[in-house]
């Protein structure tokens, strides 16, 4: 790897000392010579020529330097990288104390490492690239991760980018010791899961919500549960360790069905659950159909706005999803609703739920808003993403 050096517009300058990991091309106003992804991206400021921040080069992206420190000469080397691993490792430690196996250790811009994701699944390392630059690290990774945390065997995970592009390593290869089964068993706050690190969503797990679904375990005892987009079934399967007397899992995939239903059989004999194969909309119809009612009402639906195009269309549905889903709460019921959308901020979502209910004639409290769990540190506003409400309606 060699090193090139730059300086950008003033405005970058500011951008960079304020904390922002990302340097646009459009940004760059001088650059001493060409290089490829992963070289080392050194920036000077243009007022004094001195180091400004020290980064990653990716010629093939839009955001050309992905920042990793500031402010002062250093090294990249191992060192600094198990400097930044050890650092997020000693963030995690409250989750790690408890019984859970399966957590994210590295949440790329959030812990300094901007297109570099990697989770660990009872001692099995997932890293997913959305860069380029982190090729010609992936060894020294891995032995990072095996000094860390004993971790030998790591499954490779592509963007969508990059696994259209001719990379030297391809989506779901394995490096270091052989992957025994693409399916692993873990641990989450005492339960058992199942995750398939090569097919799965993600890495192969929604890890990100893992504290909304003990909170839900927390309010099921004796309560009729309804889980809306359950996927592998996490939020139904808490649900029934906290003693749901029924759970109903609806999901347009009868693979992510049937993979919930055996989340179910790890943990319990005969579990009180239902699984619904349908559109979500179609789903609620029918169970308005019957005139049911749930105690909870569980609503968390995949990202209905990739785009800034998309917007209008996502607060379109969740206005839907709110209106729809409400006749199915009881009253003195709960419903929370989630959105994993980056480009639907929290006070909008938050609004769009409250007013709709509002709307609906249905009195409410808020219980409670939630974000990221613990291993998903918030920092830049691109990657704040996650947000949910609970609220209990007349």
């Amino acid at each position: 790897m060699s090193k090139i050096a730059f300086k950008v517009k003033k405005q970058a300058e500011k951008s960079i000392l304020q904390g922002h990991p990302w340097v646009y091309e459009n940004s760059i106003v001088k650059q001493n010579k060409e290089g490829k992804a992963g070289d080392i991206a050194v920036i000077f400021d243009q007022r004094r020529n001195q180091l400004l921040a020290i980064g990653l080069y990716d010629p093939q992206s839009v955001i050309r330097i992905r920042i990793l420190h500031k402010g002062s000469p250093a090294n990249i080397n191992k060192e600094f990288f198990k400097t930044k691993f050890k650092s997020a490792l000693d963030k995690r430690g409250p989750l790690l104390s408890t019984e859970t196996t399966a957590f994210r250790l590295i949440y790329g811009e959030n812990d300094g490492l901007a297109g570099l994701i990697i989770d660990i699944y009872n001692g099995i390392a997932v890293v997913k690239l959305y860069s380029e630059v982190w090729f010609p690290f992936l060894e020294m990774f891995q032995s990072i991760l095996r000094e860390l945390l004993d971790v030998s065997t790591v499954i490779l995970r592509l963007n969508r980018i990059l696994q259209q592009a001719k990379t030297p390593l391809k989506n779901g290869d394995v490096i270091g010791a052989a992957l025994e089964s693409e399916e692993v068993i873990f641990t989450e706050h005492g339960l058992k899961f199942k995750a398939n690190l090569i097919k799965g969503h993600k890495t192969g797990y929604f890890l990100d919500h893992r504290h909304n679904r003990l909170k839900v375990r927390h309010l099921s005892k004796g309560k009729r549960v309804l889980d809306i987009f359950a996927y592998a079934g996490g939020f139904s399967v808490n649900a029934l360790a906290g003693g749901a007397t029924e759970v109903v899992s609806i999901d347009i995939s009868e693979q992510a069905l049937a993979i919930a239903k055996e989340n179910a059989k790890l943990n319990f004999e005969n579990p009180p659950h239902v699984t619904m194969a349908v559109d979500a909309f179609i789903g609620i119809k029918e169970l308005r159909a019957d005139d049911r009612r749930f105690d909870l009402v569980i609503v968390d639906p995949p990202s209905f706005a990739k785009s800034e195009a998309q917007i209008p269309g996502a607060i379109k549905s969740y206005d839907r999803l709110v209106r729809e889903v409400l006749p199915l709460v009881a009253k003195g019921g709960i419903l929370l609703m989630a959105s994993c959308s980056s480009r639907i901020d929290k006070e909008t979502f938050y609004d769009l739920v409250t007013t709709n209910v509002a709307d609906n004639n249905r009195k409410y409290k808020i219980l409670e808003k939630t974000a990221h769990d613990i291993d998903h540190p918030e920092g830049i506003k691109e990657l704040s993403y996650l947000k949910s409400i609970y609220l209990q309606l007349d």
